[in-house]
């Protein structure tokens, strides 16, 4: 078992912490990332952290998460490897191929330690969709997804947040166009 298997949003439920939503809900399971912010918002959970959401990512991503302590990205995978979503650590590498719409995470932590001399802990939670469409909502499948990372992931941080009926409540945009 991995260190990051252990992992849970308690570990980011701090002022230092970034959780960053990465999508487009407007492209179906593309959707995850910012799906994954407002379950978080809904429940109360990680109340101390920093929470945003954006298309992509950005050269200047690499100064807002300079400022932080650790960094939780979510975003949709299409890795047809995994079954429902996966936590890992990532590391900087500069790739050089980015542009607007494909800067990658690796880079945008390798520009952070290369400009600011400084890098955050970061952590990746990849959500396994399947459709990439524009249309809104998320498939059947990648709700899913995302209801299994976050009761494995949410479970320890729900139990202290305001909900006092410990539901795992269904992410607000998936509940909308069910």
């Amino acid at each position: 078992m991995n260190a990051e298997s252990n992992l849970t949003l308690d570990y980011f439920n701090d002022a230092s912490a970034l959780i960053y939503g990465i999508g487009n809900i407007g492209r179906q399971d593309d959707g995850l990332g910012w799906e994954f912010i407002d379950w978080l918002e809904a429940t109360s959970a990680c109340p101390k952290a920093e929470k945003v959401k954006f298309y992509h990512l950005n050269l200047e991503d690499a100064d807002l998460i300079s400022h932080k302590q650790r960094v939780l990205f979510i975003d949709a995978s299409k890795d047809t490897t995994l079954d429902s979503f996966r936590l890992y650590k990532a590391e900087p590498k500069m790739d050089f191929s980015f542009t607007s719409h494909t800067m990658s995470i690796e880079t945008v932590m390798a520009t952070c330690q290369q400009v600011f001399e400084n890098i955050p802990e970061v952590y990746v939670l990849a959500i396994r969709g399947y459709e990439w469409e524009l249309q809104l909502g998320l498939t059947e499948q990648a709700k899913k997804n995302l209801d299994h990372a976050t009761s494995q992931l949410g479970r320890a941080a729900l139990e202290r947040s305001p909900i006092t009926d410990n539901r795992l409540p269904t992410p607000m945009l998936a509940r909308a166009f069910s």
